[in-house]
Formats: structure tokens, C-alpha cells, sequence
């Protein structure tokens, strides 16, 4: 699994995306050991940037979970449509070949991209840096979804802060 995280998070880096990473992945970076089956991106909504974002995934493998074209996941409005229409919150991308990893990006700015980006947290991990949705956009993420492992991870992360084992 470590490495499915590592291969794409290595990938956008190269591409120059502009992302962040968010959910469980997220909270296992700060610490806090869960597992998760995905990877949460909260990517810039831009043309350019989700371009970028596209092409870089589908040169390692991966493509639309519903068939959509390249251009119709660019469309802002499009996207809009599937949020009121679908209950859309993210649009995924799947691994064409076993094991089928899944990659989820947010189809709308939860928090401010700029916001985001700008406080993110800069993980080194290995040899890549990860760029890591701060520890109070992740929480604030987490209580506004509000299921029941979201409501865990903001205790568990609560309390490491607490414990100064997670930076804000």
C-alpha cells in the first residue's frame, strides 16, 4: 500500500500539480496509525492544474471511475452538475490493473485552495515531500463529514496535539 502512495504522490510532484493530501492517508502522516483504502487529494481547481493532474495519472494507470472524457472532468461546470445532481463530493480515479488502488480528489474547494495551500505542511517522507493538509483543515475536514472514523481521527489527532506529537 506504502508504495501506491509513494508512486503517485511522486508522480504529481514531478508534474507539478498543486495538491494536498487529506483524509486517512493524512492522518497516518501525523501519526496517528489507521488504515485506509485511498487517497484523499484535495488538487487546485484550475484548468491547467487538473490537466496536469489527468495526464499524471494516466501515465501511471489510472482513469476515471465513471466514463468520462478528459475534458468533461476539467469542466467546472460539469463538475457542479454532478455535485447537485449526484451528490458528487469527489471524483475518482481507479487503478486499471489489480489491486485496483483508488485515488478520490474533492470536485469542489471544501476549504479555500489558497488557504490550503498555504498552510500546508511540507512531510518529508523518504526521499519526496509530501504536501500534507494542515493539522486544523484536517480536523475541520473531518467534523464536517462527520462519520463515525472521521470523529475517531479528530480525537486521536486532538490528542497528539495535546501531546505534541503533531504540529498544528
Amino acid at each position: 500500500m506504502q508504495a501506491f502512495y509513494d508512486h503517485v504522490i511522486k508522480t504529481l510532484n514531478k508534474a507539478g500539480v498543486k495538491y494536498v493530501v487529506a483524509g486517512g492517508v493524512a492522518v497516518v502522516l501525523y501519526g496517528y496509525p489507521r488504515f485506509t483504502r485511498d487517497l484523499d487529494l484535495i488538487v487546485l481547481l484550475e484548468e491547467k492544474n487538473l490537466s496536469k493532474f489527468y495526464d499524471a495519472l494516466g501515465k501511471i494507470g489510472y482513469v476515471p471511475k465513471v466514463p468520462v472524457t478528459k475534458e468533461q472532468f476539467m469542466d467546472k461546470k460539469q463538475r457542479k452538475r454532478w455535485q447537485k445532481e449526484k451528490g458528487m463530493v469527489v471524483f475518482s480515479f481507479v487503478q486499471k490493473d489489480p489491486p485496483f488502488e483508488l485515488i478520490d480528489m474533492f470536485v469542489d474547494e471544501p476549504i479555500k485552495f489558497s488557504d490550503l495551500y498555504e498552510k500546508r505542511k511540507k512531510a518529508k517522507i523518504r526521499d519526496m515531500v509530501v504536501p500534507l493538509i494542515s493539522i486544523d483543515h484536517l480536523k475541520k475536514l473531518k467534523l464536517k463529514a462527520a462519520r463515525p472514523q472521521d470523529l475517531i481521527d479528530v480525537v486521536q489527532l486532538d490528542a497528539m496535539q495535546r501531546m505534541g506529537r503533531a504540529e498544528k
